[in-house]
């Protein structure tokens, strides 16, 4: 069935972070992603692959998450020389995401630098939806994944023997900002699809916006702040969206006349990752959907609004940690193992007066999924850096903001499939989420291995 493709789970196979995929076919060694593992997950070293990294022919990369590329330098450091293909907008992401990735290693400057211009000088955009010729009658197609900007699912074909293999990437839930919805499923002999929120349900995503609003509205009722750790990719962009909605909106206005505070309340960006990437997106406008685009025509910009602020440098960060509430607080990174998030947590996370705001996955093992787990808990705690925090601040958990689709989507992603594959390969999700995703397909009538 997999003839000519041979397949190995380098990483991502059993945990949500960390994906690599090898491919090798027709004399060619493909990667499909290269990611940094989070939290307790666990990847394989470089010299336990069965090939080396300068016999690595290509990578295909399924989007800019850290959990995708995060190995990238890596890669190239231990002789890497072949190119690294993406859509679009992922290569205009990559560079950035990897400079500041990499300004939390030990890497010095001078090879930090020579990396990052090695793999921008290899790396090439291509558009979704139009096949490309790779050595020896094999061919590759982006597909929209509707995950962040640039996101793909990548589907390998061979002529002969006629063969191919789908990666679904990180699949996107249909309706986000910004995005346009994932493509159908296109046609394939094997399917590797992620399986993050394999069993379970997300909240409806048509009243999230105003969720949004109403946990703000409460969190403001004492004057405190709002720490949203959010991903700088993706989660960023959207947070300003929905939070310019709530200013502008006047369906929402007349709704929920108590957003009208929200007016006055200052919203601080303090991840310059984020703002960088802000920059990106809106430089990328190509590729939002149509109403993002038709709001950018009538001269509301989807990510720009009144009282949003930047905190650029250091300076200003340590005077925003300084700073009396009511505000909003977005800093990086999302599962708060790292960043700016950090010095706010470990500043606020002990006074009642403000509210943490989750808005995406915490793998285990990360300090925001303990946070989740402990809060409320008698003498929950957190440790933060290595100092322990109790955990006093209100949290709030919207799941109507995941990036990734849950059950019932990906099951409706697959049956978009013209006809179905000869077999599913489930990766990127917890046991449980494999297997009850697994038991439903099956269920279906697919061939889950």
């Amino acid at each position: 069935m997999l003839t000519p493709f041979k397949l190995t789970h380098l990483g991502g196979e059993h945990c949500v972070t960390g994906s690599c995929h090898l491919v090798q076919a027709g004399g060619q060694n493909f990667l499909v992603d290269c990611g940094m593992v989070q939290g307790e997950d666990r990847g394989l070293s470089m010299e336990n692959w069965p090939v080396s990294p300068g016999q690595i022919h290509c990578v295909l990369l399924t989007h800019a998450h850290i959990d995708h590329i995060g190995r990238l330098p890596e890669l190239v450091r231990k002789g890497f020389r072949g190119e690294i293909l993406a859509t679009h907008p992922t290569k205009a992401l990559l560079i950035p995401m990897l400079r500041d990735a990499l300004s939390f290693s030990d890497w010095g400057e001078e090879e930090t630098s020579a990396t990052v211009r090695r793999i921008e000088a290899i790396s090439w955009g291509f558009e979704y939806g139009e096949p490309f010729a790779l050595k020896n009658g094999l061919r590759f197609t982006f597909h929209r994944a509707g995950h962040i900007l640039g996101s793909a699912s990548v589907l390998l074909e061979s002529e002969s023997p006629r063969s191919s293999i789908l990666f679904s990437g990180d699949l996107g839930v249909k309706n986000t900002p910004i995005l346009p919805d994932p493509d159908p499923a296109p046609a394939c002999d094997l399917l590797v699809m992620e399986s993050t929120y394999g069993n379970r349900l997300h909240e409806s995503r048509s009243d999230r916006v105003e969720r949004l609003g109403q946990a703000l509205v409460r969190a403001f009722s004492d004057g405190g702040k709002v720490f949203i750790p959010a991903f700088a990719l993706g989660r960023v962009q959207e947070l300003l969206y929905e939070l310019n909605r709530l200013r502008t909106d006047d369906v929402l206005k007349e709704k929920f006349p108590q957003l009208a505070k929200l007016q006055r309340i200052p919203v601080m960006v303090d991840t310059p990752l984020g703002l960088e990437l802000a920059k990106i997106a809106s430089s990328l406008s190509a590729y939002w959907d149509r109403e993002a685009k038709a709001q950018l025509r009538r001269g509301d910009h989807p990510l720009n609004f009144d009282r949003l602020y930047a905190v650029t440098n250091s300076k200003d960060h340590r005077r925003l940690l300084e700073s009396k509430g009511p505000m909003v607080i977005l800093a990086g990174s999302g599962m708060c193992t790292g960043g700016r998030i950090l010095d706010h947590l470990k500043e606020g996370i002990e006074d009642p007066r403000n509210d943490i705001v989750f808005v995406g996955y915490q793998a285990h093992g990360t300090p925001g999924r303990y946070i989740q787990e402990y809060a409320g808990k008698p003498g929950g705690y957190v440790e933060l850096d290595g100092e322990r925090r109790s955990i006093r601040a209100k949290i709030h958990v919207l799941g109507g903001y995941s990036a990734h689709a849950d059950q019932k989507e990906l099951v409706e992603w697959v049956e978009s499939m013209p006809e179905k594959p000869k077999a599913i390969k489930l990766v990127h999700g917890e046991a449980g989420a494999r297997e009850v995703l697994g038991d439903v397909l099956r269920s279906r009538g697919y061939e889950v291995v």
